[in-house]
């Protein structure tokens, strides 16, 4: 496994990061599989060399971060031995003040978060979203508190418009407060709008890419299909991905990927992770798995070598989507 940078810092994480929305309880999602099932993931992760894992208290409504946490201890992983980020935003009650990125919501999330995690820090701890509803200098400036006080080792920002993730790093910078050195968004063969402004400002920032998604939530292994839904239980419950793609173009850049992917003998899913992998912008693409060999798919397609003409081939069907997941 090769370890690389989170951006300009000091941060060491793997090529790969496992995402955790998978793991936590079938009870928010039909495809989320339960704490016994969760743990070989998070094993067979470890003994590859991933040290690096994404969660959220969304995820399962916290389910997820307590797996993550009672994996680690069960495996008996020091905390120094891996990156583990989180994030907030998302409404976790009915409450009124349980949702977005209020110094109050903030303060509390993290406490909650850390019992959960049964950690005493997070490595990274991230915005989910952007918050309309509150001044970003009380965000900029509780994150810098969670962060003086111990509780995060640095911060990190998901899927937002260009403007706005500029609009934070400045008014951190401003106030002598603490930036964000990772941007988690939305990244892969057919979904390439970052390209336009939110990557080309990470790399001229310095901040490391930690993209979701980069197999479009299964779409390239072929089970989903043009009208919506697919074949597996998660195709069939996500109408999240319907809004995604299904898109015409979509699917012929799928064939294309599918095509690339019989001569090297692979899955289309690992030629979609691959070409991810080749930008050298990106930092380490969060995977997710819900059996085995998905998993031990991904890691093996680090080891798969791209040719110029193939990338090429990959991204020359691109047509312009709509931005979606900013809000």
């Amino acid at each position: 496994m090769e370890y690389v940078n989170l951006g300009k810092s000091g941060l060491k994480v793997s090529r790969l990061c496992l995402g955790m929305m998978t793991y936590g309880s079938s009870k928010w999602r039909e495809w989320v599989l339960d704490e016994e099932q969760a743990l070989p993931f998070v094993k067979r992760a470890l003994d590859t060399g991933i040290n690096f894992f994404d969660t959220a208290d969304i995820y399962s409504l916290g389910a997820s971060e307590e797996v993550l946490g009672n994996a680690l201890k069960a495996f008996g992983v020091k905390h120094e031995s891996v990156v583990i980020a989180t994030k907030v935003f998302q409404a976790m009650s009915n409450e009124v003040n349980d949702r977005g990125l209020s110094r109050k919501h903030i303060m509390d999330s993290i406490d909650k978060s850390l019992r959960r995690l049964k950690m005493d820090y997070v490595d990274l701890y991230q915005i989910h979203r952007w918050d309309y509803a509150t001044p970003i200098e009380e965000t900029m400036e509780a994150l810098n508190d969670v962060v003086k006080s111990g509780k995060a080792r640095y911060i990190g920002a998901s899927s937002m418009f260009a403007w706005q993730f500029a609009k934070a790093q400045y008014t951190a910078a401003l106030h002598g407060w603490t930036r964000f050195v990772s941007m988690q968004n939305h990244y892969n063969l057919v979904y390439r709008e970052e390209e336009r402004e939110m990557i080309p400002l990470c790399i001229d920032q310095g901040v490391g890419i930690i993209p979701w998604s980069p197999m479009a939530r299964g779409f390239f292994a072929g089970n989903r299909s043009r009208q919506g839904g697919g074949e597996t239980v998660r195709a069939k419950t996500d109408p999240f991905a319907d809004r995604l793609y299904f898109r015409e173009e979509d699917f012929t850049i799928a064939e294309r990927v599918w095509e690339v992917a019989k001569t090297y003998n692979v899955s289309g899913s690992q030629i979609a992770l691959a070409w991810v992998l080749h930008k050298p912008c990106i930092t380490a693409p969060i995977i997710g798995a819900s059996k085995l060999e998905h998993l031990d798919q991904s890691i093996a397609a680090l080891e798969i070598e791209l040719t110029s003409e193939e990338i090429k081939r990959l991204e020359e069907l691109y047509q312009p989507h709509p931005v979606l997941e900013h809000s």
